[in-house]
């Protein structure tokens, strides 16, 4: 179920980014031909592995030239927005669909709080697997939103941080935005971090489980 899943998130996410710095008046990633959700464009093989084995993973970066951009620092900020924002729309339609698919089907597999699933029996059939499909697809996607949000480099969180920082503060914390980095790759290796992402994805999925399951039907 992961690697479909890996393979499509990934590929829209760099999507994303590839539309949004498009549309705001760059197109270096439409030339380098990353203006697409074909994942053989987007996806690097041992990012994508490392994905699927350890939850933690990385595409090809979408390239990008600030020249083109009106507001550079804000045309970086946006188009770094847009991967996660992807992600969490993504994510969103995961469950969605899962709960129509509940609601019109009976199910052995049962969605708890957003982002835990139970079986009723040992038995599982067809309509299950696809339930099962849209939560993996949902938590994977929340999960890559929030881990995107870091805001270090190299991570899309950074962008939006350094957009929001005055200048004097900007330039000062690009000085050692090489170490910043570093310390952030040994925190996520050492798995001190992972507890902390994957309670804020889990927020993250039991707050549009609850907004879901506001439509009465669901």
């Amino acid at each position: 179920v992961s690697v479909p899943v890996v393979l499509f998130s990934l590929s829209f996410h760099e999507f994303a980014h590839a539309w949004a710095a498009d549309k705001l008046g760059d197109s270096t990633a439409r030339w380098h031909g990353r203006l697409t959700l074909n994942p053989f464009r987007h996806l690097d093989l041992v990012g994508t592995l490392s994905m699927i084995a350890f939850g933690i993973g990385w595409a090809k970066p979408v390239p990008v030239d600030v020249r083109n951009f009106r507001n550079p620092k804000k045309g970086m900020a946006l188009t770094g927005l847009a991967g996660p924002v992807s992600n969490l729309i993504l994510s969103f339609a995961g469950i969605l669909c899962y709960r129509i698919l509940n609601a019109v089907t009976a199910l052995n597999v049962i969605l708890r709080h957003g982002n835990v699933y139970t079986y009723q029996n040992a038995q599982i059939g067809i309509f299950d697997v696809i339930a099962i499909f849209f939560i993996v697809f949902s938590q994977m996607n929340a999960y890559l939103a929030v881990f995107n949000l870091i805001p270090v480099p190299p991570f899309d969180g950074s962008r939006i941080f350094y957009f929001l920082l005055p200048d004097k503060w900007y330039f000062s914390v690009m000085r050692y935005e090489r170490v910043i980095m570093i310390v952030m790759l040994v925190l996520l290796a050492t798995g001190i971090l992972t507890p902390v992402i994957s309670a804020v994805s889990d927020g993250v999925l039991s707050a549009f489980d609850f907004v879901i399951r506001l439509v009465p039907f669901l």
